[in-house]
């Protein structure tokens, strides 16, 4: 069968580099192999509501720089447990799969190309289950995906957080403070750790690593009898206290979600901490700020690859398969093996023993 009509999707939260991924999907499908490509707008709500636009080589000209995603994106439109909130309040929840199946095959599609994260996988992998002929694109500024080395959009998050990092040196250092920026990743600590390495940062937190207050405190007096009367902080808004459990900004039933938002502990250890020092305390939450503008370059190759080499998979019919990068080059991966997994900062990971041998403190 040849390859003649694709859709693509973006699902989850955006991430600089997606409409990168979007162009390269065009421009390979219509100059390489003569294939339409049709876009669902705001992920898989497109897909369920029948939303839609064809995209082509001139509509996509100019994404490559540009931040966001040109179809939208939601993380609220899980097409198997779709949540609505009704007038008294109550939510109701319905499995809108089939109608989403519907529309696909009533655009006599042959293949869907869904760019997204943990959840946008997972859902991509149960319309695979259901006869849907999906390719899989891993997308999360969490960098947080089972099988692959990097998914885009990560480093340009990085990039922001360090250059964030910069600047906070500056100022604690002209006020004699501590500065604390939260940076996102959910119950990841990629971001924290390699911005906080490559920013200079004196501590970092992060979830996998439940946090001694009291090697913070001695790590920031430390510094100040050393002549340092400063400490900039990375801390993950997954990062805990041990013993106590993640702060949490918004719950799952606020959002119409599965999962809680997480979000609030770079200020609750300012207050902690601010109680137990002379000095100010300061924290900055970075938020979306991570998320937008234009890719890095980095970002922008990775992401221009991983969409050719999808379009490459489904002119072979490598179905139910997820692109991945195996340094340096992409393959692909059975969605069965990855679906709904995350790959968190490992015990053994170099990167943690980097930042002890340099004596960064991980609240340990």
């Amino acid at each position: 069968m040849k390859l003649q009509r694709i859709g693509v999707l973006t699902g989850g939260g955006d991430c600089s580099g997606l409409n990168a991924v979007l162009r390269a999907v065009v421009r390979t499908a219509s100059i390489r192999h003569d294939v339409r490509v049709f876009g669902f707008e705001m992920g898989f709500d497109g897909l369920i509501f029948d939303r839609w636009q064809e995209l082509t080589t001139a509509n996509t000209r100019d994404l490559l720089t540009r931040g966001g995603t040109l179809l939208g994106a939601t993380n609220k439109g899980n097409p198997f447990d779709y949540k609505t909130r009704e007038k008294n309040g109550n939510i109701r929840s319905e499995n809108l799969s089939a109608q989403a199946l519907d529309n696909f095959n009533r655009l006599k599609l042959d293949c869907l190309i869904a760019i997204g994260g943990e959840g946008t996988l997972e859902i991509a992998h149960q319309f695979s289950e259901m006869g849907m002929p999906v390719i899989a694109v891993p997308k999360t500024i969490d960098n947080d995906l089972a099988g692959t080395d990097y998914t885009f959009g990560f480093q340009t998050a990085v990039q922001v957080a360090c250059d964030s990092l910069d600047r906070l040196h500056t100022t604690g250092k002209s006020h004699q403070r501590v500065m604390i920026l939260e940076v996102m990743g959910r119950t990841a600590g990629w971001i924290a750790l390699e911005s906080g390495i490559s920013g200079g940062a004196h501590v970092i937190l992060i979830p996998e690593i439940p946090y001694d207050k009291e090697k913070v405190l001695e790590k920031i007096r430390l510094r100040e009898a050393g002549g340092h009367p400063y400490t900039v902080i990375v801390v993950a808004e997954g990062a805990s206290e041990t013993g106590g459990a993640p702060v949490i900004s918004e719950s799952a039933e606020q959002r119409l979600q599965n999962t809680d938002r997480l979000g609030g502990v770079g200020h609750a250890l300012a207050r902690d901490l601010e109680s137990q020092l002379d000095h100010e305390v300061r924290c900055t939450v970075l938020g979306y700020i991570q998320r937008g503008g234009s890719p890095n370059s980095f970002d922008r190759i990775l992401a221009t690859r991983l969409g050719a080499y999808a379009v490459r998979a489904a002119v072979e019919q490598k179905f139910g398969s997820l692109v991945v990068l195996r340094t340096p080059n992409l393959a692909l991966l059975p969605l069965a093996e990855v679906a709904g997994k995350v790959r968190l900062v490992p015990p053994d990971c170099q990167l943690l023993q980097t930042a002890e041998d340099i004596g960064i403190c991980l609240g340990r």
